[in-house]
């Protein structure tokens, strides 16, 4: 497998990018595409001590994307960014995905700009993987959408359970729609709309629930929409760290503590890699007619390799294939949604 891997995104810069990508061509049987500044790879893959790597070659994009503007003019505006020759490489078959650590509305107005949207989807959502007490849960829309409509959510229950069917094996993965308690009588209006359609679109869905489920793995995949998706996930991800800290901390005020740490290192160690959502990889951009990766911005080497390696993994699942049939069979039930919204907007 191709993987072009933008290699300029994130908090840091060229380094932790062109070391995820040195580590990934070692130990990976795929070829990575460097998208960036042609001179400035060079140098520091020098730096890296590794001027001529094998299955690593470049495609220069001279510009950047700027993080504080607004990412359609951005776009728009900068052809032969990183971004849009990245995704460019998907759109012509140059490469079977995209990665990227940039700004994430960015990534999405790139990826729609040139990859488009798989026909029928109307809105793509940033997939997040995350570690939970029994397995892996997928939480979606991660931050793609802020304000989003019950048909949004009702096709991200559908291709984040056709993710967990061909990333994670699970034969039929069960859905649960996010709110603040597991009674359907709850919720505010986007969950009460929300409810009778995601019932309507074939998925083994749960029910509502709450934002305790997620870490207890309740259900296989969490439906939000973007804005309450990516709270939830940055909360998600800051308690874990917080959690590992507060712990050393403790161990560091007796003596009798650390010799019980010391004891328990493995244990620790596993646990640590457990709840260390760079393990998963990145985050699928769903929805586009490619794949496409998004990670968080303080990107390290081993998140690059393990989006490399999910990256591979999904171009060979077939995946986006799959949710473009699935999206076809439900195009009915979420058409007739949208339609009926109209009509009730109308006679307001």
């Amino acid at each position: 497998m191709r993987i072009a891997l933008d290699a300029h995104g994130g908090d840091f810069g060229l380094k932790p990018n062109l070391e995820g990508a040195l580590l990934a061509a070692k130990k990976l049987p795929h070829e990575v595409i460097l998208v960036g500044r042609d001179p400035e790879i060079r140098e520091e893959l020098r730096r890296l001590g590794a001027e001529n790597p094998e299955r690593i070659s470049i495609v220069h994009a001279p510009q950047l994307i700027d993080m504080g503007s607004d990412p359609v003019a951005e776009c728009r505006a900068k052809q032969d960014s990183t971004l849009m020759v990245g995704a460019g490489l998907v759109h012509e078959g140059k490469a079977d995905a995209f990665i990227s650590a940039g700004n994430s509305g960015a990534i999405m107005v790139a990826s729609l700009l040139k990859i488009k949207r798989i026909p029928g989807v109307i809105r793509p959502a940033i997939a997040a993987p995350l570690p939970t007490l029994r397995g892996t849960t997928l939480l979606l829309d991660a931050g793609a959408n802020m304000d989003c409509k019950p048909w949004h959510l009702a096709q991200f229950a559908v291709m984040g359970s056709l993710y967990m069917k061909a990333i994670f094996k699970v034969e039929n993965p069960t859905v649960g729609l996010l709110s603040i308690g597991e009674e359907e009588t709850k919720g505010n209006a986007l969950v009460q709309e929300t409810l009778p359609l995601i019932k309507a679109v074939g998925v083994n869905f749960h029910g509502p629930v709450e934002g305790r489920d997620i870490p207890a793995g309740l259900t296989d995949v969490i439906v939000a929409d973007g804005f309450t998706g990516n709270v939830a996930l940055k909360l998600y991800e800051g308690a874990a760290k917080t959690i590992f800290k507060m712990l050393k901390d403790q161990i560091q005020r007796k003596f009798t503590y650390k010799i019980g740490a010391m004891l328990m290192r493995k244990l620790f160690t596993d646990m640590k890699k457990k709840m260390n959502v760079d393990e998963l990889g990145g985050a699928m951009l769903l929805g586009v007619n490619g794949v496409v990766l998004v990670c968080h911005g303080k990107v390290s080497p081993n998140t690059i390799f393990h989006s490399v390696r999910v990256a591979g993994e999904m171009a060979e699942s077939g995946l986006v294939p799959h949710i473009r049939k699935q999206i076809e069979l439900v195009r009915d039930q979420i058409s007739a949604a949208k339609d009926e919204d109209a009509s009730g907007a109308e006679v307001k």
